[in-house]
């Protein structure tokens, strides 16, 4: 390992150290960015939405067009792809481009390192550290008390954690969710069943009403 190298080896683990993420597997390649710039930059491009396709020609977390995509060897659609393909496809592109495709990469100001434009292919097992395709699914909260609101409006498409936990929330009344954490035709009919009962507005949206009275307000009918 040259100088050079070891010494940005050495800034990296300072800087993750810093953010109080673990420095143990999965783990960044020696210059990778840290997890939790990828969390920033997702949460700027998607609101950290992997399913989100609002139209525009952009999709996923990332917001890849399709041919910026199909460059890093994606199929199909990037937000129909798992939120692992994604952080896999996203290191890649880092690794070819730096920051530059990503607008928001520049309102973060992320600083690019090493690995930027490296144009060495990734691992599937590099890109696990990102967090977005590993991250564990909260626990329901024991004893039926109620969770916090995670903080955002869901709707039809969405994937996430939280969606998970209110699923499994709803097996309660009879439901039979297998807790896909995703926002589809089963999760709506349970959102809107939960509103018409508790004089919510039917929007078929999952707002902080809407959490709460999974936990606090009328069963569904």
């Amino acid at each position: 390992m040259t100088r050079n190298r070891r010494r940005t080896v050495a800034r990296l683990l300072l800087a993750l150290a810093a953010t109080g993420l673990p420095l143990i597997a999965p783990t960044a390649a020696a210059a990778d960015p840290a997890s939790s710039a990828w969390a920033k930059l997702r949460m700027c491009e998607s609101s950290d939405r992997y399913a989100t396709n609002t139209g525009n020609g952009y999709y996923g977390a990332y917001q890849f067009d399709l041919p910026t995509w199909r460059s890093v060897g994606g199929q199909g659609r990037p937000d129909q792809a798992a939120p692992a393909e994604q952080d896999y496809r996203a290191l890649y592109l880092y690794r070819m481009r730096g920051w530059q495709p990503w607008q928001c990469a520049g309102m973060l100001k992320l600083t690019a390192d090493a690995d930027a434009r490296s144009k060495r292919v990734p691992t599937y097992t590099e890109s696990a550290y990102i967090g977005g395709g590993g991250r564990p699914a909260p626990a329901p909260a024991a004893g039926g008390a109620k969770p916090a609101w995670p903080g955002v409006v869901y709707r039809y498409g969405d994937c996430a954690d939280p969606l998970k936990t209110f699923q499994l929330r709803m097996n309660a009344f009879g439901y039979g969710f297998t807790g896909t954490g995703c926002y589809l035709d089963k999760t709506r009919t349970a959102v809107l069943d939960l509103q018409r009962a508790n004089g919510i507005k039917d929007s078929g949206l999952l707002g902080p009403k809407t959490w709460d009275a999974a936990w606090t307000g009328k069963p569904p009918r």
